[in-house]
């Protein structure tokens, strides 16, 4: 028993499996690019300037022929000629102030992501406790006091801040040095220098019980600044490699079976082209190849997003990651290894997420030109203002208060702030953000493609039309659904002990692999199962037939069950100016009048995983802004090369891995409200660069004129942050 797709589009087609008329993908998949010959660890790389000097540092090196960074995965993929080595590449990234490993691609790095967050959770723990401490303390001051009760209280600041600050502030100081080693500057340069300052000042004036000491200023610093890298730090850490998760899928042995009809267990990538494989019921198809002997049901559901198993006999061709379901199938090999279709979909994943990786948020496009602006700034008010006083002291003073009010907390505040805050927003309302830079993607987008099955509806098969039956005739196929485990036969069961009924009094009951259920009922043959099996013609729709006796046969048609805000989120979508484009695995007659049922004027059928990947690229091509909205592997490659996606909790692990946002219940409402809340998001984001620009505007001349003292430099800086995440919280 199966559904009756009928790939129009496919028939005629060489290579086109006869009984299906599905071909595999592999066949459209041999120009997709090979493996990097190298993978390499960056665990210190965070912005986008880390991702331009890795790149060019590597493009650099003889040998290389390309080079790109993921910044969510901290890795680069590195083209190398042979003779090139890991250690060749690590070296040089070492020259140039980055930290490099060679990537063990078995091994995942969340654990070490888990580690790095925990380690800047307790650092920001320390600074915050300190500063809360010093910050009493300073009030004693602020109040007035003077003379020994003054100097007690800066020295106990000394004695709380010094520690702290040594502790809380190294991964500023790690990644500053290293950028000072390798001739270059980054946001922790400045960062480092107002710390540095600030507390050298500040032990400098407690020795010689100077009026002002800037303990909490030098704290206040190191929490803001490590707060904003936390929250930077938790919108990556949930991403992995979707590639992963598909190459997790790849079967590492198979039966080879030899020409004296023996068998031996085999690596796959050891198979060659003309070698026949045996494939047991309920094992991965381990190769692309053609069906030899044998006959049974396959789950596709990996290549064409549909969840209805599909015949597979002598001539059919067969994909990689395929499940084998009922019959043993033996398999001739047309590719194996890195050649098959399923390796070819997870390079085609990877690449799509190291493009990715080389998106610019403002902050960082602004951070390249800060770190060199600061550092300028800061060292002309301190020599203008040594040949002016002589006072090497107050020059110091200055150059900190410029080093302090200019310290890009707001700046980098300005997104990680509004990204919790919409995060925490959309999670309440179901939405999961994975990615820190996904609110503006989204905000940007202008084309919404959307999957059909298991995405606008919830993938489970419900008939209709049974009202038009006789109940011996449900009685019957009652009895005959509940002898298989196929989805169709599955849910005509639930339907029909949902009426009421009781199963008819069936005899020799046999269940035929890839065809159907066949059985005595008061003498006659009655089946349930395929169209052609049952002499019938198959409509254009998802179907099983019931024939009893020598009657006609009758048709069981089945539909697909919307999700719940399903054409409501199409209406909001399409009432803001989106267009909306249906794009599926299924046959085309079924797909447009689902979409007649949805709302939707713009169809794409029979599309098969690559060509819903090509299509996205299209669309980007030709200046569209894709939201890829999906749930099946064969969604994946969509998923990841789309401008943003977004995909439901339902979905399968690899495509929720490639996916920018995850829907966490059943209802699609929360994509229209994601579409809103990103569009209110990025204005957010677009006024805290406002408010980080002006603030610096009044700030810096005041403290390059000397009017700023360290410690008001602090406060002012703190008070751009804290604007910022206020102004950020408004979203909530």
């Amino acid at each position: 028993m199966t559904a009756t797709f009928d790939h129009a589009e496919e028939r005629g087609r060489p290579g086109a499996c006869p009984a299906c008329n599905v071909a595999p993908a592999a066949e459209h998949l041999a120009d997709l690019p090979e493996d990097a010959t190298l993978m390499l660890s960056l665990p210190g790389i965070h912005c986008a300037g880390c991702i331009s000097g890795v790149e060019k540092a590597l493009r650099a090196t003889p040998g290389v022929k390309d080079a790109r960074v993921n910044l969510t995965l901290r890795r680069a993929a590195v083209e190398a000629e042979a003779g090139v080595t890991a250690d060749d590449l690590t070296q040089v990234l070492e020259a140039a102030g980055y930290e490099a490993h060679e990537l063990d691609p078995g091994v995942l790095a969340t654990t070490a992501a888990d580690r790095a967050g925990r380690d800047l959770l307790m650092r920001l723990a320390v600074a915050f406790f300190a500063m809360m401490n010093v910050m009493l303390l300073s009030v004693a001051v602020w109040a007035g006091a003077e003379g020994v009760t003054r100097d007690m209280m800066h020295w106990i600041s000394a004695g709380i801040a010094i520690p702290a600050v040594i502790f809380s502030g190294r991964p500023f100081y790690v990644s500053a040095w290293s950028a000072l080693r390798g001739g270059r500057l980054n946001m922790d340069v400045p960062i480092t220098l107002a710390i540095l300052l600030a507390v050298g000042t500040s032990l400098y004036e407690t020795t010689q019980s100077g009026e002002h000491a800037y303990f909490d200023a030098a704290i206040a610093l190191c929490t803001f600044l490590l707060a904003g890298r936390y929250l930077d730090h938790r919108t990556r850490a949930s991403a992995r490699s979707a590639a992963q998760e598909l190459a997790a899928l790849e079967v590492p042995r198979a039966l080879r079976v030899l020409a004296d009809g023996s068998e031996e267990t085999v690596a796959a990538s050891d198979l060659a082209v003309g070698d026949i494989v045996r494939v047991k019921p309920g094992g991965r198809i381990p190769v692309d190849g053609i069906v030899t002997e044998g006959q049974s049901e396959l789950d596709r559901s990996l290549m064409t997003g549909e969840s209805l198993p599909v015949y597979a006999g002598p001539g059919c061709e067969v994909s990689a990651g395929e499940v084998n379901l009922t019959g043993p199938l033996m398999v001739e090999v047309r590719a194996a290894g890195r050649d098959t279709s399923l390796h070819r979909i997870a390079d085609l994943v990877a690449v799509a997420e190291s493009g990715r990786s080389n998106y610019n948020s403002l902050a960082d496009q602004a951070a390249k030109l800060y770190a060199p602006g600061v550092h300028i700034l800061s060292a002309v008010a301190a020599v203008g203002w040594f040949i002016g006083t002589q006072d090497l002291r107050v020059s110091l003073n200055i150059a900190a208060a410029v080093l302090i009010i200019t310290c890009p907390c707001a700046l980098g505040l300005a997104v990680p702030a509004v990204t919790t805050a919409a995060s925490g927003r959309l999670f309440r309302k179901g939405l999961l953000i994975k990615n820190g830079t996904a609110l503006e993607r989204l905000a940007e987008a202008d084309t919404v493609v959307f999957d059909k099955t298991g995405t606008l509806t919830t993938g489970a098969p419900e008939p209709v039309g049974l009202d038009d039956l006789r109940e011996a005739d449900l009685r019957v196929a009652l009895g005959l659904a509940e002898a298989s485990s196929h989805p169709l036969a599955e849910a005509l069961s639930t339907a029909l002990r949902q009426r009421g009924l009781r199963p008819a009094n069936l005899t020799d009951v046999t269940e035929k692999p890839g065809y159907g259920v066949e059985a005595i009922w008061k003498g006659q043959t009655v089946r349930l199962g395929r169209a052609a099996w049952l002499g019938a013609e198959a409509p254009d729709v998802t179907a099983t037939f019931l024939k009893i006796g020598d009657d006609a046969p009758v048709t069981l048609p089945f539909t697909d069950t919307l999700r719940e805000g399903a054409e409501e989120t199409v209406a909001a979508l399409k009432a803001g100016g989106k267009r909306v484009i249906l794009i599926s695995g299924d046959t085309r007659g079924a797909v447009e009048r689902f979409a007649q049922r949805i709302g939707i004027d713009e169809v794409i059928a029979e599309a098969l995983p690559e060509e819903k990947a090509a299509m996205v690229a299209d669309l980007a091509a030709d200046g569209a802004k894709v939201l890829m909205v999906g749930d099946g592997l064969n969604d994946t490659a969509a998923l990841a090369a789309a401008h943003v996606s977004i995909s439901p909790a339902s979905a399968l692990d690899a495509a929720r891995t490639a996916s920018d946002m995850v829907l966490m219940g059943r209802s699609l409402a929360p994509i229209g409200d994601a579409v809103t809340t990103s569009v209110s998001a990025a204005k957010r984001i677009r006024e805290n660069f406002t408010i980080a620009t002006v603030y610096n505007v009044l700030a810096v001349p005041l403290a390059v004129a000397g009017l700023a003292t360290p410690l008001i430099a602090a406060l002012a800086m703190s008070s751009s942050s804290i604007t910022v995440s206020l102004n950020a919280l408004r979203l909530r």
